[in-house]
């Protein structure tokens, strides 16, 4: 992939359920398959375009829900996106809300995470090339503001900022563990998001995450347990604003020439430790998309 500068053209990639990509307005659908050194991801992805804006999706469970939390290619997953052209990602994921003023219903754009799997393959660089990126800030604040933005003029229930706990799953939490999350201040719970963002950022890619609230977890006495029913429900609710809110965020994008300002897209510029002549070439060439922004210089 040869580009004039990182992360240009803007080609936005949407992580989520199946509801979310049947967008009114959305030209030249196709869906294709994207193998990866990495393995096959969670589907094929569908390509279209919105208001001249491209865009990629991708079902995270596949469609009809058919891959659960641990056993999701998350390295797959994110190599085709940027196989296919994507320089940012927003992810669309189903949360229980740890805070009684984040209802069933509500978007929140999330900025930190804490990261409690543990069953997961959580990055590209193996032995034989090793590389350190930075999650001070794991989420692109530019593309928060855009995702802000949008549902704002929209008149979405939204708010900005907040800690997403990412749990291992697929059991739901029990008290105790619900109500620890709210001693840590933690926002929302989900577990999708790890180490889907960690990946991103080492594939120099812009991430974001409009978590949607369906339950309040087990904490609330008035809501004392989570049944899959009741999160199906409110997530068919949402579906209408979810595709609204990508529409309406989506050609903001456009007018973007450059690399990110704050540094999604040279995220690797300074991370590869390995010596050049210590670098395994089998694994090199694996992270040939990935990385080859900064592994492939001569």
């Amino acid at each position: 992939m040869s580009v004039p500068t990182p992360g240009t053209p803007p080609v936005l990639g949407i992580i989520g359920g199946s509801g979310v990509y049947d967008i009114p307005g959305l030209t030249n659908v196709r869906w294709q398959h994207v193998p990866t050194p990495w393995g096959d991801p969670s589907d094929d992805l569908m390509f279209g375009e919105l208001d001249g804006q491209k865009l990629v999706f991708l079902p995270r469970h596949g469609r009809g829900h058919r891959v659960p939390p641990s056993a999701l290619n998350f390295r797959a997953n994110i190599d085709a996106l940027k196989r296919s052209g994507v320089t940012e990602i927003l992810s669309v994921s189903a949360v229980g809300s740890l805070r009684e003023d984040l209802p069933p219903g509500t978007f929140v754009v999330v900025d930190q995470f804490i990261d409690r799997t543990f069953a997961r393959v959580k990055s590209f660089f193996e032995t034989g090339c090793v590389a350190h990126v930075s999650m001070a800030h794991p989420v692109c604040s530019r593309l928060g503001d855009h995702v802000m933005a949008a549902g704002q003029e929209l008149g979405l229930s939204i708010k900005r900022g907040g800690t997403y706990m990412v749990m291992e799953g697929p059991q739901f939490s029990s008290k105790a563990e619900s109500e620890l999350y709210r001693q840590w201040g933690c926002s929302v719970i989900g577990m999708t998001n790890m180490p889907e963002a960690k990946l991103a950022r080492e594939a120099e890619l812009c991430y974001a995450t409009v978590a949607m609230v369906t339950d309040y977890d087990c904490w609330h006495p008035d809501h004392d347990h989570v049944t899959v029913d009741a999160v199906i429900k409110v997530l068919l609710e949402n579906a209408d604003n979810a595709r609204s809110l990508v529409k309406k965020m989506a050609p903001r994008l456009r007018g973007r020439i450059d690399a990110c300002v704050v540094g999604c897209h040279t995220a690797l510029e300074a991370a590869i430790i390995t010596a050049p002549h210590a670098r395994n070439p089998d694994v090199v060439h694996k992270l040939d998309v990935v990385a080859g922004r900064v592994l492939m210089r001569k």
